[in-house]
């Protein structure tokens, strides 16, 4: 056996257990080999508990760390970085618990709330530029930490209860209606909102298309024309001060 063998099976060992791979190292090796695994299994259970700490608390140790197994045996590491461990536990998740969407919306937003914070930085709007634009031709561009997902339900609540460590946390509940789920970066704090249903959709076309215009439209669409278009300024206006929309195009 050559050296990548041993590390090939090794690895398929760490990751499958495979008896198969253990026989490969000698029966002396299998004791040293379970610490080895133990190891690697801890190590991952705890950057999972790291990366999702409100999800811990909501779920209590024990399923948590029943869907932490689960997942690490699905998805082995696979990038250069432990940082990046976690990305998919979502989706465990959602095989674990499909009747319970509040919990795959509360890692969502742990998720999306920690690469905010490692994104791109964003050079604040010069709100004094603004007074040249033409709001015919203007693209919008928003920060690079911006991450946003529909949701159905009021995970945001329970997510913000368990971080100011409230007293009371709510229970998961589905919502009347969808709603957008935002967050973004500004300074050194990751912050995360709900938009209406209305809102949520003018984010979505400035996204996808960038323009003002098409995000007036939309709104004139979905409330009439004079509510539509002081909608738009008012929204615009927010995302300057937030620091959503971080420059504005000719």
């Amino acid at each position: 056996m050559n050296l990548t063998q041993w590390q090939e099976g090794f690895r398929d060992w760490l990751t499958t257990a495979s008896g198969a791979s253990a026989d490969a190292f000698g029966e002396r090796a299998w004791p040293g080999l379970a610490v080895y695994q133990n190891n690697y299994r801890t190590q991952l259970v705890t950057c999972l508990e790291v990366s999702y700490p409100q999800l811990l608390r909501r779920m209590g140790e024990d399923h948590f760390r029943e869907a932490a197994i689960a997942h690490i045996d699905a998805h082995p590491p696979r990038g250069w970085t432990l940082d990046a461990y976690g990305a998919d536990f979502g989706d465990t998740l959602v095989a674990a618990f499909p009747r319970n969407p509040d919990l795959h919306e509360l890692a969502w937003i742990e998720w999306a709330l920690a690469e905010a914070f490692v994104a791109t930085d964003a050079t604040p709007l010069d709100r004094e530029a603004l007074w040249s634009v033409d709001w015919d031709t203007a693209l919008l561009r928003v920060t690079p930490s911006l991450r946003h997902r529909l949701a159905i339900t009021n995970a945001d609540d329970v997510w913000s209860s368990l971080q100011e460590e409230a007293a009371s946390v709510p229970d998961g509940e589905m919502l009347a209606a969808p709603v957008g789920l935002v967050v973004w970066r500004r300074g050194f704090h990751s912050r995360l909102r709900r938009l209406d249903a209305d809102d949520y959709a003018a984010l979505c076309v400035t996204l996808a298309d960038g323009h003002f215009e098409s995000m007036c439209e939309t709104l004139v669409e979905r409330l009439g024309e004079e509510a539509g278009v002081t909608r738009a300024g008012s929204l615009l206006a927010d995302w300057f001060d937030a620091g959503i929309v971080v420059a504005v195009e000719d």
